[in-house]
């Protein structure tokens, strides 16, 4: 394993069982993602992208390979991961402060409640969410229920930040406002972070370096390292070199996607 790897899948192979038989998700996947680095992975849709996630959050556990986290190879969920999901799933009778400092429940801590609070309104007043954190999930819009939702998974200053596609039911404008909400959470909070994608815009504006899966059952295509530094505008997605990366990545995933759509219609013949 790489000295400077945080996050490490190597060679994992797994399969779902179903009443026809082992369904194949992964194999011989391999990813790393060093202390720091910002990772997307892409790919067709039903390769396996969710399935990495669970495994590296101790959710799931490969049939064969490793995962490993710190050097520590990965048997049961970890404090040191914070995770965001498309779905921001707040738990509508509590507040939003209150879903903030949920997980600073959970996790063993020695924080007093003040300091608890604190750092509830430091990370909502972060995301734009200063002056809501008596609202109710229900009074807030999708985008904001999604910023509320970023501050929980870094409530307890994770070390390890996993989203599972968390911008990908909002509108056009609200995703890129929560890109750059991103971009400056990274510049203020210490996390290493794996962002599963499937808009390819959104792996090139905020990842070092983009992961492109295969179809099922999903082998690392290719690495493709972002070449723009951390500190980026949204302008820099309508450059030539953008432009090119984007067009590669398009090309690479319809051509694995299609090999997917030939599959399930084999399946379910």
């Amino acid at each position: 394993m790489s000295s400077k790897a945080l996050i490490e899948i190597k060679n994992v192979k797994h399969a779902y069982q179903t009443d026809a038989g082992p369904l194949p998700v992964l194999d011989g996947l391999n990813v790393e993602v060093a202390k720091g680095d910002f990772t997307a992975v892409v790919g067709p849709s039903g390769c396996g992208k969710s399935t990495l996630t669970r495994l590296i959050a101790g959710l799931l556990f490969p049939n064969e390979g490793k995962v490993f986290l710190q050097g520590k190879r990965v048997t049961s969920p970890r404090n040191i991961v914070g995770m965001a999901f498309q779905n921001p799933v707040l738990l509508e009778w509590r507040s939003i402060l209150d879903n903030v400092r949920l997980p600073l429940e959970i996790v063993p801590n020695e924080l007093s409640r003040k300091q608890i609070d604190d750092r509830g309104y430091e990370l909502l007043a972060m995301v734009g969410l200063e002056g809501f954190e008596d609202k109710r999930p229900s009074e807030l819009s999708g985008g904001m229920r999604q910023r509320a939702s970023l501050c929980r998974a870094l409530a307890h200053r994770p070390e390890v930040l996993i989203l599972d596609e968390p911008f990908a039911a909002l509108d056009a404008f609200t995703r890129e406002d929560l890109w750059q909400i991103m971009h400056e959470l990274r510049h203020q909070e210490a996390f290493t972070c794996l962002l599963i994608t499937h808009d390819l815009r959104e792996s090139v504006f905020l990842a070092d370096q983009v992961v492109v899966l295969s179809d099922r059952p999903a082998k690392t295509q290719y690495t493709l390292d972002v070449p723009f530094g951390r500190d980026r505008d949204l302008d820099d997605l309508y450059t030539p070199e953008a432009t090119e990366i984007l067009r590669d990545l398009r090309y690479q995933i319809q051509v694995a996607q299609k090999r997917v759509d030939e599959e399930i219609q084999e399946i379910d013949k």
